[in-house]
């Protein structure tokens, strides 16, 4: 079949994404293979997938995808030795994401509130590059938990340190707080997100 205006000349395609993302795909599934979402047999990188597929949607660079793909990985896999690794195979700017996404560098974790608290202070400190990966991953987190509230109600909140007051409490905050520092439609998905899940919580 030819196609309508065709013209018998090859059409060069150049590829959107370096062989360096697929790297950093490979990474991250192997760094985070026994890793679960919370309170679910979902494989965690499918968190990472779908954070990364949000910036690339939201107009982020192959910098910010890799980014994405990994912005868990020294916060769950080994702290700052994960970060130079980071840097070693990925370069400065996305370790420097990386870095900006994390709420904890040891373990046991410092006490949730007090964490939640220190990062939504750190959220007015990030360069326009982190402030996407950053939003996409708790645009992602909150939907999930969306979802599934829809189906066991009440009980998501369970799974989570905060519980319900304190989740809803850090999410609400951060809709807020990325509100002051940026302007993004993913602000808004955000905020739709939150909003859902304050009415759904109620009891």
């Amino acid at each position: 079949m030819i196609l309508p205006g065709y013209t018998g000349k090859s059409i060069e395609m150049r590829a959107l994404l370096s062989p360096l993302f697929e790297e950093a795909l490979v990474y991250a599934a192997r760094l985070h293979a026994n890793q679960r979402r919370k309170g679910k047999d979902t494989p965690y990188i499918a968190h990472l997938m779908a954070v990364s597929a949000l910036v690339l949607e939201y107009g982020g660079s192959e910098t910010q995808a890799i980014a994405a793909l990994l912005h868990d990985a020294a916060e769950d896999q080994g702290g700052k030795a994960q970060l130079e690794e980071i840097r070693r195979r990925f370069g400065d700017n996305v370790a420097q994401i990386v870095a900006d996404c994390t709420d904890s560098w040891t373990v046991p974790k410092p006490p949730w509130r007090a964490r939640k608290e220190a990062y939504l202070q750190h959220i007015s400190t990030l360069s326009p590059e982190s402030y996407l990966v950053s939003l996409a991953d708790k645009v992602n987190n909150a939907n999930t938990i969306l979802q599934d509230h829809r189906q066991i109600g009440n009980a998501v909140w369970e799974r989570f340190t905060g519980g319900r007051e304190g989740s809803l409490w850090y999410y609400r905050c951060l809709v807020d707080t990325f509100r002051e520092c940026w302007s993004s439609p993913l602000i808004d998905e955000l905020d739709r997100i939150v909003t859902q899940l304050e009415e759904l919580s109620r009891v």
